[in-house]
């Protein structure tokens, strides 16, 4: 344990001066030089299971690659080149590796927040530890934790998760709703209580109105943990993406899906919707950019492909 809280403060340290090694580069970069025009770039990572650290080089599959102190290089690249760029997560955070072990969630919020998330949402297994696993590390992130399908008003978590986010970069209001999978059946009834799922599409549905019509969002995104596609009709990314009308970008997780680059698919209303995830650990990060004319019109969609390590 003693080695593991030597590692935690060399990390931390690397984290805070900029200091920590990546092995991947950016896609090539390229903002509109008139001012007319305004872009703005999606991160986005899922499963991360506590991969804190690359993988150990005797692994035979991902050999010193994933991990949160290569995507904090990448990060900080990204966000020198255009600083419209936000780094979301579509949860399971927790569990994984002894950091979890041994810390808990506290040491991956701390962690995420000097990466510099600015926003995240829960999974299945940030319930392993039951719902006081969830409540004593939350103060350590320094950045939103939002879901809109859980409803934990008769549970310690009552009040402690708002139902959508709302960012404002250049004049454009992003909007941001999270969905999360059923527990039942996948997480024991002890460890989430009294916490009420709702149905996701039903949500998403709910959600994507609200931010469009009522917040006057110009970008609506979905942060979801449901799974990107089943071979049963039950809900999912893919369901999620030909059911709704409003949503620009559905960002998934749970299902450690493998994709080389963000799908292009039709809404319910015959318009393009983006679905993507990345993979699992830190293996992969999302990119996604939006370009958006000064009249907050969106002029087009640059559709990036998925940064492995």
């Amino acid at each position: 344990m003693g080695g593991l809280v030597m590692n935690r403060r060399h990390f931390m340290r690397n984290i805070a001066a900029g200091s920590v090694g990546i092995g991947f580069g950016l896609t090539p970069f390229e903002l509109l030089a008139s001012d007319d025009f305004v872009t703005i770039s999606i991160l986005h990572t899922n499963d991360m299971h506590c991969h804190i650290e690359p993988f150990s080089d005797s692994n035979e599959r991902y050999a010193n690659k994933g991990g949160l102190a290569r995507i904090s290089e990448l990060v900080k690249r990204q966000r020198a080149e255009n600083p419209n760029t936000l780094l979301l997560d579509a949860g399971d955070m927790f569990q994984g590796t002894p950091y979890f072990n041994y810390y808990k969630g506290e040491l991956m919020l701390k962690v995420m927040s000097a990466v510099g998330y600015d926003l995240g949402t829960i999974g299945n297994h940030e319930f392993d530890n039951g719902l006081k696993g969830i409540y004593d590390p939350l103060p350590n992130a320094k950045f939103p934790i939002i879901n809109s399908n859980y409803d934990f008003s008769d549970t310690l978590l009552n009040g402690k998760f708002d139902r959508y986010k709302i960012f404002t970069r250049k004049g454009i209001k992003i909007g941001v709703y999270a969905v999360g999978v059923e527990l039942d059946g996948l997480v024991s009834k002890r460890n989430f209580g009294n916490t009420v799922y709702h149905d996701p599409l039903q949500v998403a549905l709910e959600m994507e109105s609200f931010l469009k019509h009522e917040k006057k969002c110009d970008l609506v995104i979905c942060l979801s943990h449901i799974g990107f596609q089943y071979k049963n009709n039950k809900v999912s990314d893919m369901v999620l993406a030909a059911e709704t009308s409003m949503t620009d970008l559905i960002i998934g997780g749970h299902t450690h899906t493998y994709l080389e680059e963000p799908l292009v698919e039709k809404n319910k209303a015959g318009e393009p919707v983006i679905v993507n995830q990345a993979w699992w650990g830190g293996l992969m990060v999302g990119k996604i950019d939006f370009v958006f004319d000064r009249n907050k019109k969106q002029k087009k969609q640059i559709i990036s492909k998925n940064l492995e390590s």
